[in-house]
């Protein structure tokens, strides 16, 4: 088997506390797999730089690129999806910098894509059971299942979930769906899955455990709700066949 050429792309944005735990966790057993690691500061206001440099002592395979303002999670997002398909990735796994994707799941996210089963892989939290045993809480549980029977319906698919950000692409994946023109908030990752349904790209799901800890969370859960709304109806409108 070729070996495949692995990134893993952080977006940073105040997680100078948390970033360094996150780095520290990643298993042993596929640190040997990863060819670089890409880190966008995202207009941080914290230590985060100091905190990447301290990384960068430690992984000189860590890219740091930077945001002077902070531009939102989707457009930190582009910015890495960009480097790391101009650098040739064949898997870019996005992994976020305030510990609640579990990094010791890499291994079982990389599978399908050693197994040639998928070209874009999600993390869900709602397989397996796990979420409100790890801590999620009832109203966002209620609200996720909601909006995920909605966008099944809508869509015509048959996910656990939709609202996971914990996602892993192809070269493929990357190359086929116009993502500079998708949004620079917090619903780019919903966007992603729609485009990749469009595209015919193959989607899979593997079960991630649910974290809910100290972490800082930037998202509105109105706002992101609206947004999630505003996906369904373009959808239903055709606008994404036209991107």
């Amino acid at each position: 088997m070729i070996e495949k050429k692995i990134f893993v792309v952080v977006p940073a944005y105040n997680a100078g506390a948390r970033i360094g735990k996150v780095f520290s966790r990643i298993p042993e057993n596929v640190k040997h797999r990863i060819q670089r690691y890409v880190v966008v500061n995202d207009g941080s206001k914290d230590n985060t730089e100091d905190a990447l440099m301290r990384l960068s002592a430690e992984y000189p395979n860590l890219v740091i690129l930077r945001h002077q303002v902070n531009q939102g999670y989707g457009s930190a997002e582009k910015t890495l999806l960009n480097y790391a398909l101009n650098e040739g990735a064949d898997v870019t796994i996005l992994l976020h910098s305030d510990g609640q994707y579990s990094p010791e799941k890499i291994p079982d996210l990389l599978k399908p894509f050693d197994e040639d089963r998928a070209d874009i892989v999600q993390g869900s939290r709602i397989l397996g059971g796990g979420a409100l045993k790890g801590g999620m809480p009832i109203y966002k549980y209620v609200a996720n299942r909601c909006l995920t029977a909605m966008e099944n319906w809508t869509f015509g698919m048959n996910k656990t979930e939709y609202h996971s950000g914990y996602m892993v692409y192809s070269h493929k994946c990357l190359k086929a769906i116009p993502f500079n023109k998708l949004s620079d908030s917090f619903h780019f990752d919903l966007e992603m899955i729609v485009m990749a349904k469009i595209k015919g790209l193959r989607l899979m799901e593997v079960p991630i455990p649910t974290i809910y800890a100290d972490e800082i969370s930037y998202l509105n859960p109105i706002l992101y709700g609206l947004d999630v709304l505003s996906v369904v109806i373009k959808y239903k409108r055709g606008k994404y066949y036209f991107i």
